[in-house]
């Protein structure tokens, strides 16, 4: 168990000559004292990105102590698939040169048992290869740990993302106190707009700053004299090489081109620019990937390929390239909305965990208590209703005159950020880990609902109020939440998990470098890391061989025979397998999300505990493996040796069967 010391304008579809000379004249004021007001903005934006990096390195700091702990509690730290990608840095530190160390990250063996892959082509892990090569060539070794290199260098990403929000809020209101707000915001909401703190090597803590900086980009694309075609391509390969799900949130971006196109609110050169951006960057990471199918296959390249025909055309891509890698997602999303239950393994594994459910209602409570959520709404609703009216004057000088053009405009920039903030909201509300997306963008929107007095001048007239009043009232944040913000600075804790120590330790140096472990993906990571032993399944879930694998392992924790399970631990080359009592006995979850009863229902049998079955399910013929083992039966000990145990994992050597009379050695245990 782990324990923790505690942005309506006059553009219209061409630009006539007087709103272009009217913007140049906007964008080109060179005055002092303009100069000296855009100085202060730009100081300020990195002032507060700054701000934010220092915040959340010191919260990691005081949560585990990071500083005073051992190595190992260190590594033990980045759980789940964070210590897998950590792995991978660290595996290339420890090679004797860069070209040994790609070469055994191309030609990989040790990742899953009787296998060679190519983990390039596989994991989105480019960032943990170029950060290793830059430790190694910068004389940094003398001055700073690796380990502090590589969680630096995430917590300084976050910088740039607070930047590029506020860019993205300064360019919407045209005033950098919407920026400044922005940033405050974000700060103020980190629970719902971050968990870099705790997740270091999550993907998206490394690709969500790039697509802020894409979102940047393309905002900047969308006013006149503002061209950043070169900016929007580097962002978008940043943000597609350093995540795996990233084409199902270009999906949405292309989405909403799409719509603004319907709608007459961007040029012909616009759509197909920020088309083929979307294309050329998705193409480039198809390359370094190694001719990756699933990026080629993706939903994004067969919408913009052909938007009315996106259904086939992404069936008849799967299947010229013969696509599996990604169905899961599919079945995930089927399953999600289809309001029934579902037997499938692989979509119950998701559908089961907190973080692809619902939005939780308490996080609009904690937005409403930072003064973030109250300014949004009416936001995002004005807004709305502006665009609304806006394309329904288009629609009718359409009808009327046969011809596309604009009669009733609306600024691109803002109908882009609007439709952004819109329907990545919606996909947070309907899987909750997607919300990080959102939250961080919702603060640049409602910052410039707050600072943009073009837009709120009616509304609050009729309130009686005054934009500066406003302002003020949101710039007072920090005032009102510095002792909350000091509290969190001030609490310590320590990383504290002494059974996870003793297993690692003891796999480091009693079992050989070559062993093969089996057990939970989650676990089999940290194993990875720590001891660098060689693994049969891992949390990557993104390869359709690996999960029908983890499925055949994770029958240690089902009903079925002793025999049947050395005989798939053996398939999969096996050599030890770990069990643990928080899966065996598990109660995290409600019954039919547990891990025992996704393994059941799969197997067709009945469920542990009171409740209903189904009624084509079946009593086991065997009792529950992880349980019956630990009673040291015959049928047990002829095949497995307990060599291996503490509080909450037990340790099992497979024993190997003699040839000639198909008898199993009887090999000594290591008890402990």
């Amino acid at each position: 168990m782990t324990s923790l010391r505690q942005r309506k304008g006059s553009r219209g579809k061409e630009a006539t000559p007087a709103v272009e000379v009217q913007a140049h004249e906007s964008n080109c004021d060179w005055s002092w004292g303009a100069i000296i007001w855009t100085s202060i903005g730009w100081s300020v934006s990195v002032g507060l990105g700054l701000l934010c990096s220092i915040y959340v390195a010191t919260l990691h700091e005081n949560d585990l102590w990071f500083s005073n702990i051992k190595e190992v509690e260190r590594e033990i730290s980045f759980r789940t698939e964070c210590g897998l990608y950590y792995s991978y840095y660290k595996q290339m530190l420890q090679a004797p040169s860069i070209q040994e160390g790609l070469s055994e990250l191309i030609h990989d063996n040790l990742t899953e048992s009787k296998r060679t892959i190519n983990l390039l082509q596989r994991m989105n892990i480019y960032q943990e290869v170029f950060l290793s090569v830059l430790y190694r060539l910068l004389p940094l070794q003398a001055y700073l740990e690796p380990v502090y290199f590589y969680i630096y260098t995430v917590f300084s990403l976050q910088a740039v993302y607070v930047i590029a929000l506020y860019l993205t809020a300064w360019l919407l209101a045209g005033s950098w106190l919407a920026g400044l707000l922005t940033g405050v915001w974000y700060i103020l909401n980190r629970v719902d707009t971050t968990r870099v703190e705790f997740t270091i090597s999550l993907r998206e803590n490394w690709s969500l700053p790039f697509f802020a900086l894409q979102v940047t980009a393309v905002t900047c694309y969308l006013r006149p004299q503002l061209m950043m075609v070169w900016l929007m391509y580097v962002t978008t390969c940043c943000f597609c090489l350093t995540w795996q799900f990233n084409q199902f949130i270009l999906l949405v971006q292309a989405l909403i081109v799409y719509i603004l196109d319907i709608v007459d609110l961007l040029t012909t050169t616009q759509v197909t620019t920020l088309y083929l951006v979307q294309v050329s960057g998705l193409l480039s990471v198809w390359l370094l990937q190694f001719c990756n199918s699933m990026v080629l296959g993706s939903l994004v390249l067969s919408f913009i390929v052909a938007a009315l025909f996106i259904r086939h055309c992404q069936v008849s891509t799967c299947k010229a390239l013969q696509l599996r890698s990604d169905e899961h997602i599919f079945k995930f999303i089927k399953s999600k909305f289809a309001l029934g239950p579902t037997r499938d393994f692989d979509a119950s594994l998701y559908l089961c965990e907190e973080a692809f459910g619902l939005l939780p209602l308490d996080t609009l409570e904690r937005l409403a208590g930072t003064l973030l959520l109250y300014p949004y709404v009416p936001t995002v609703l004005l807004l709305s209703g502006m665009l609304a009216v806006a394309v329904l004057h288009n629609l009718r000088y359409l009808m009327l005159s046969g011809k596309r053009g604009q009669v009733e405009a609306f600024r691109p920039d803002v109908a882009y950020n609007l439709l952004h903030s819109v329907l990545y909201g919606l996909l947070a509300f309907s899987t909750m880990r997607m919300k990080y997306i959102w939250t961080g963008h919702m603060c640049a929107v409602a910052a410039y609902g707050v600072c943009g007095t073009d837009l709120w001048t009616l509304l609050l007239k009729a309130l009686r109020c005054n934009t500066k009043v406003l302002v003020h009232t949101s710039l007072s944040c920090p005032s009102l939440f510095w002792p909350k913000l000091m509290e969190e600075l001030s609490e310590l804790r320590e990383f504290y998990d002494p059974d996870t120590v003793e297993l690692m330790t003891w796999i480091s140096t009693k079992t050989p470098k070559q062993a093969v472990f089996a057990g939970s993906m989650q676990l089999l990571a940290g194993i990875k890391l720590c001891t660098g032993r060689v693994l049969t399944n891992h949390p990557h879930y993104e390869d359709k061989d690996l999960r029908e694998r983890t499925r055949q392992v994770y029958q240690v924790y089902a009903r079925r025979s002793p025999e049947e399970v050395y005989d798939i631990l053996r398939a999969v080359g096996a050599d030890y397998v770990v069990l643990e009592n928080s899966i065996c006995y598990e109660r995290r979850h409600r019954r039919g999300c547990r891990l025992r009863d996704l393994l059941d229902l799969a197997n067709g049998h009945i469920m542990d505990g009171p409740g209903e079955n189904e009624p084509d399910l079946v009593p086991a013929s065997h009792p529950r493996f992880c349980e019956a083992i630990k009673t040291d039966a015959a049928a047990y000990t002829r095949l497995f040796t307990r060599t291996f145990q503490n509080k909450t994992f037990y340790v099992y050597k497979l024993k190997k069967k003699r040839k000639k009379s198909g008898k199993v050695s009887s090999e000594p245990g290591v008890k402990q």
